[in-house]
């Protein structure tokens, strides 16, 4: 067997790769000499599916060629158009078709779906949320609780980050039963933005449901990334956006999840929109609002086909290949990153991520205690498209659909070049 850190290794693992050809049908950026660079940024924005032009071309045809007919005569008629899309989200994320809708942004969807469940009271009122989550979920849940007439410093309790940078499992439960009598709501990163930690979201859930807290999780670092079974691990809500590892595009329409335990709720307030309006009175304009069942009930307007369009492209490749085999690709090659960084450890750096797989998905977080914005000018001079999170956090994220075990190894070796110039 050759040694890890050799190219011929890294040739037989792409060699062997029952996925390699998922990375052809991606557009990968070049280097000035035309070079494909390494790109490991899919946590952020993933890269275009060579196939997005087709679908995005084939609906500015039919819409020239139809007008507003399209709605009914298109190709893919744009009415139902969001249904293509059920199917295959719904199989993603370990849902029921009903239980999904692909609709708005991120942090809209976030809003809706807490009018309907963050309901607060004068005994419950307080949300439970990680420290330092995403800067957007900060915002929403402060507005939320302020909103409802609640101080945000008192209204929101955040889990602690350990001195280690990542949370304690039993940190978790225990702010959980601290706040049993007095949480409406936890909000929770499926996964960390900063540290790339995988929640153990079916044992939160359990446990905060079982406390009489309402469960939402925002999944934007999680979809397309880790396993995710939400119906059986009865999350409340969810909802996450489809640029980062979904591929969608910029600003690309997220999608919302709604357990089918609130299916048959039309009780829950809510703010209501004329395409979350029962489909079959939609059209004869009734004065009163009559949701539809399941997740599309909390739909406000018609959706953007062209965006829809482009993600249809990437989720036709996640269909494809198959969430368990990616994510056994994903293991491989974060583990294969971990082992060979390792190989040369070095006093200047560590790997904030947890070294535990199951804890993990794509993303490892490099924490740079000096040289940091040196060692990420190195990088994107070496042709490796990676992102910077202040105050010293490089994010790495191989992802299964296109990158390679090469890859992996060219980076490494870039990486401790850096430290060799520098000692």
């Amino acid at each position: 067997m050759e040694p890890l850190n050799n190219r011929e290794y890294a040739t037989h693992m792409d060699a062997d790769d029952p996925l390699r050809h998922f990375r052809g049908q991606f557009h990968l950026p070049l280097t000035p000499e035309g070079e494909p660079q390494i790109y490991f940024c899919g946590n952020s924005l993933g890269l275009q599916p060579k196939n997005a032009k087709q679908y995005v071309e084939e609906e500015l045809q039919d819409w020239a060629s139809l007008g507003v007919e399209g709605h009914f005569r298109a190709r893919h008629p744009w009415m139902p158009y969001h249904e293509l899309l059920r199917e295959q989200t719904a199989a993603l994320v370990g849902a029921l078709p009903q239980e999904v809708v692909v609709m708005n942004t991120l942090t809209v969807n976030l809003h809706l779906l807490m009018v309907s469940f963050y309901r607060p009271t004068q005994e419950r009122w307080r949300i439970i949320t990680e420290e330092k989550a995403f800067p957007s979920d900060q915002y929403a849940v402060a507005s939320q609780a302020r909103f409802h007439g609640f101080d945000p410093e008192n209204a929101i309790v955040e889990i602690p980050l350990g001195e280690d940078g990542r949370f304690s499992s039993d940190t978790i439960f225990e702010t959980i039963d601290r706040h049993r009598d007095d949480a409406a709501l936890l909000l929770l990163g499926g996964v960390n933005y900063y540290n790339g930690q995988y929640f153990d979201i079916a044992g939160i859930t359990a446990a905060a449901r079982e406390a009489g807290i309402t469960v939402g999780m925002d999944l934007a670092h999680a979809a397309g990334n880790v396993p995710l079974r939400l119906h059986d691990w009865g999350v409340d809500f969810a909802a996450w956006c489809s640029y980062k590892y979904l591929n969608g595009g910029p600003g690309s329409t997220a999608t919302c999840f709604v357990h089918e335990r609130y299916a048959e709720r039309p009780d829950l307030p809510r703010f209501a929109g004329w395409w979350g309006h029962d489909a079959s009175t939609r059209f004869a304009m009734p004065p009163h609002f009559h949701p539809m069942p399941g997740a599309e009930g909390w739909q406000l307007s018609n959706p953007a086909i062209l965006p829809l369009a482009a993600l249809r492209a990437s989720m036709d490749q996640f269909a494809a290949a198959g969430m368990d085999r990616l994510r056994e690709k994903s293991l491989k090659l974060t583990g294969y990153m971990e082992s060979l960084l390792f190989d040369r450890a070095h006093p200047s750096w560590s790997i904030l991520t947890p070294g535990e797989p199951e804890q993990r998905g794509c993303q490892l977080s490099l924490r740079v205690r000096e040289g940091g914005h040196d060692l990420f000018r190195h990088l994107a001079a070496k042709g490796v498209i990676c992102d910077w999170r202040e105050p010293d956090v490089i994010r790495v994220a191989p992802a299964p659909l296109y990158n390679t075990f090469d890859e992996v190894r060219r980076f490494v070796e870039i990486f401790h070049a850096f430290f060799a110039d520098t000692d």
